[in-house]
């Protein structure tokens, strides 16, 4: 089976290469990170110039027709830079469900100026009581009139204090933990109460609250009561984007200790001719190896339109363990500088250690693999 990249995907990672060398070194992302709104605008609209925010749409919506492979390079390549533009939570969540369930005129309307970087958008999923349980929603939507009226909270919001359109699930009929009875309504933002802050990795969540929001009919994307299959499929191709970026991370985490061990002298003699942290960085090395055959694998079988949930299972746990490991001898390799806010390496680790608890944490995803 041949795995090397097609004409489109070498030119992706390429143009995101030089774009991460040319313009958004770590000061740089810094900078970013620290303003008000925790992301540039400007990057945000070369983004769209360079074409990136229209990968995973198909081209009837305005997009590229990309596959999943085409988000895996994408996201691999743009973890090097650390980003803290919002792909994840505007283009692969909210984004995500508005390809799937939105009419043309709701396309026209949000999907649209999403793809060409004009409106900031995400994906409220994630309750406080539910943890990794997607389809344990307590957020209510009961009939008012011509529309809804939206109670809840929705915690851990990415994206949620500069988003504009706020997708949310709520509950129309059944039980909480039911998966019928799911309702997927976009939100603007101004109707909704939303607090803002920024998280261990350097980007930005929010804590929302919906208190007898009313929300129009034409704002229901899909058929009520029928959210839950692509809530789900959203949320796979999430898992799997974040464990590209995931993979991204480790390399880049592997490369920065292998040539600081060539740079670092210590009795007379590089570090990297120690044969102890020689055997060590060799087990970084081979960790992001097998990761990186396990994403393949599990990409593919998602690009395939198989039944992939064991295979997405499969590279989150091993993304959780192995990624953890790697950061931590990368860590420890560095010595204490590593774990200054000035290094990279420390901001690469913090980012896998919030990696391995979005959408279902190791030890979730091993119990689900269990019962498959």
């Amino acid at each position: 089976m041949d795995f090397s990249l097609n004409e489109l995907q070498t030119m992706l990672a390429d143009s995101i290469s030089r774009f991460i060398d040319n313009e958004y070194d770590f000061d740089t992302r810094q900078s970013y990170a620290d303003s008000e709104r925790g992301f540039s605008d400007a990057v945000w609209a070369k983004f769209a110039e360079l074409g990136w925010t229209a990968v995973p749409f198909a081209e009837e919506d305005g997009g590229i027709g990309g596959t999943p492979v085409d988000v895996m390079v994408l996201m691999e390549n743009l973890a090097r830079g650390l980003v803290v533009e919002p792909y994840l939570p505007n283009i692969l969540l909210a984004g995500g469900v508005l390809s799937r369930t939105a009419s043309e005129a709701q396309k026209e309307q949000w999907l649209h100026p999403i793809i060409a970087g004009e409106l900031q958008a995400t994906l409220a999923f994630h309750e406080p009581q539910a943890r990794y349980e997607i389809s344990d929603i307590a957020t209510t939507a009961t009939p008012d009139g011509n529309g809804w009226r939206l109670n809840g909270n929705k915690g851990v919001v990415p994206n949620g204090g500069t988003a504009d359109l706020v997708i949310v699930p709520a509950r129309t009929t059944s039980d909480r933990a039911a998966e019928d009875g799911i309702t997927l309504f976009a939100v603007p933002a101004g109707e909704l109460s939303c607090q803002d802050y920024p998280t261990v990795d350097g980007l930005r969540a929010a804590e929302i609250t919906l208190d007898d929001v009313f929300v129009d009919a034409d704002h229901v994307l899909g058929q009520p009561g029928a959210g839950f299959a692509p809530l789900d499929a959203t949320l796979d191709d999430a898992t799997l984007a974040v464990c590209a970026e995931a993979v991204g991370l480790m390399r880049a985490l592997t490369d920065k200790t292998v040539e600081y061990s060539k740079q670092r002298v210590q009795f007379g003699v590089p570090i990297g001719s120690f044969q102890a942290l020689q055997h060590r960085m060799v087990d970084m090395l081979m960790a992001c190896e097998q990761a990186r055959s396990v994403l393949i694998w599990a990409v593919m079988t998602h690009a395939a339109g198989e039944d992939s949930k064991r295979a997405i299972s499969s590279i989150k746990y091993l993304i959780g363990n192995a990624g953890q490991k790697v950061g931590e001898e990368a860590v420890q390799i560095h010595g204490g500088m590593a774990v200054t806010w000035d290094l990279d390496v420390a901001h690469m680790f913090k980012r896998l250690t919030v990696i391995n608890r979005m959408f279902g944490n190791a030890d979730w995803h091993l119990d689900r693999l269990a019962v498959q």
